[in-house]
């Protein structure tokens, strides 16, 4: 038997501090955090250094000068007088707005193409199969020179175009114009309606869940969410006396050459840059999602689609609503990174002279020389659109979580 040794109090005699978990877990810690803080302190205290060294100014004064650059594409009212603040501004912008774009176009096409590789029909399955393998292997900066020199080169130039959908959109290289909405008095009542639409929807889906779990009828949630959502605007747009109206593009056919083509100021215009980047982001990403979406219906049992089978529910309503919700369990994390990735490629937008925030930020760069400054909004911008990704689609994933007793 193992004989304790005691204190002279005859209580038992305490462990080494050296040897205490507790404690040395506490030193490492503190260790490791200690280390992090002096790191960063000897990043500043050197880069401030050799900034003086240099006679380089830092700080965040040259956001209100004169930025003296205009931009192809702007969602404000930017002009070449605004400020450099403004500038960076406009190309976050643009890189929310190709991020967004991109998000949805590359869902829609990466569940499409998901599905159709787990179909019956032989050329539908190939083809999607051979789309996969050809868009992922390709790097994507490849794919945005062959959208935007290769594709966007060869539609007509500026004083010709092509036109499409009764008359409305057309298209050339100056990129793709159709019309553009003005807004009048009374106009925000349609929105207003769009979002009590939305609202609506919601509710009503909710009620005809649980409807459904207590009796078994299945509600339209579908057509009446597109009523609520398109009806009550539209029913708004002509109460109000119809306060949007649209500005199409007016295209010169005659006179002399050099003033042939579309009116500058007339009708909304999308330059080719942006076509090209978004298109690019959008295919490469959605064959990664497709990927994704394939793995994730073949990780649902089997004998999900026969029991639904069984009780006589068709291929179409199986696959909406017996095998996607499970699948979505399986399918939203990895599908997080490709939006993530999505996002962050984005940046490629500069091989082809799109002013997104990385290119914007080169120009104000070359022209202020505050290098730290503009990476440090490069760096917070990106960082902090890939956790507001990360939160809403964690969010979403435990919303979609299998609830156990």
């Amino acid at each position: 038997m193992a004989i304790q040794k005691q204190d002279s109090a005859g209580a038992p005699a305490r462990a080494s501090l050296v040897n205490d978990p507790k404690v040395r877990s506490l030193f490492y810690q503190v260790l490791v955090i200690a280390a992090i803080v002096f790191f960063g302190y000897f990043i500043v205290t050197n880069t401030a250094a050799n900034l003086e060294r240099q006679n380089i100014a830092s700080g965040w004064g040259f956001l209100e000068n004169t930025a003296g650059f205009g931009i192809i594409q702007s969602l404000t009212n930017y002009s070449e007088t605004s400020s450099y603040g403004d500038a960076i501004f406009v190309g976050f912008l643009n890189t929310l707005l190709v991020a967004v774009i991109g998000i949805f176009v590359a869902t829609i096409i990466g569940f499409i193409v998901g599905i159709a590789r787990l179909s019956n029909n032989w050329v539908i399955s190939k083809l999607a199969y051979w789309y996969v393998e050809i868009v992922r292997n390709v790097p994507l900066l490849l794919q945005i020179f062959f959208w935007y020199y290769a594709v966007l080169r060869a539609v007509p130039d500026k004083r010709s175009k092509w036109s499409f959908i009764f008359d409305t959109f057309h298209l050339n290289i100056a990129g793709l114009r159709g019309p553009k909405p003005i807004f009048e008095a009374g106009s925000e009542f349609i929105g207003w309606a769009l979002i009590i639409g939305i609202i609506a929807t919601y509710v009503v889906k909710r009620w005809a869940r649980q409807r459904q779990e207590n009796t078994g009828q299945q509600f339209p949630v579908f057509w009446t969410g597109i009523g609520l959502i398109v009806g009550l605007p539209v029913i708004t747009y002509f109460v109000t006396g119809m306060p949007v109206s649209f500005e199409h593009p007016v295209f010169n056919e005659t006179g002399p050459i050099l003033r042939r083509g579309f009116e500058l100021g007339t009708g909304i215009n999308l330059i080719p840059e942006f076509l090209a980047l978004t298109a690019a982001l959008a295919i490469y990403t959605a064959a990664f999602i497709a990927e994704i979406v394939r793995a994730g219906i073949q990780a649902v049992s089997h004998g999900q689609t026969e029991a639904a089978h069984a009780l006589g529910i068709r291929n179409g309503p199986t696959l909406r609503l017996v095998v996607i919700p499970q699948a979505m369990r399986v399918i939203i994390p990895p599908l997080t990174s490709q939006y993530l990735n999505l996002t962050k490629n984005s940046s490629l937008a500069v091989a082809i002279a799109f002013p997104d925030l990385v290119s914007v930020g080169g120009t104000v760069l070359n022209q202020t020389g505050q290098a730290v400054e503009i990476v440090v909004v490069w760096m917070a911008v990106y960082l902090t659109l890939s956790l507001l990704t990360s939160f809403f689609m964690n969010w979403y994933n435990q919303r979609m979580a299998l609830v156990e007793r």
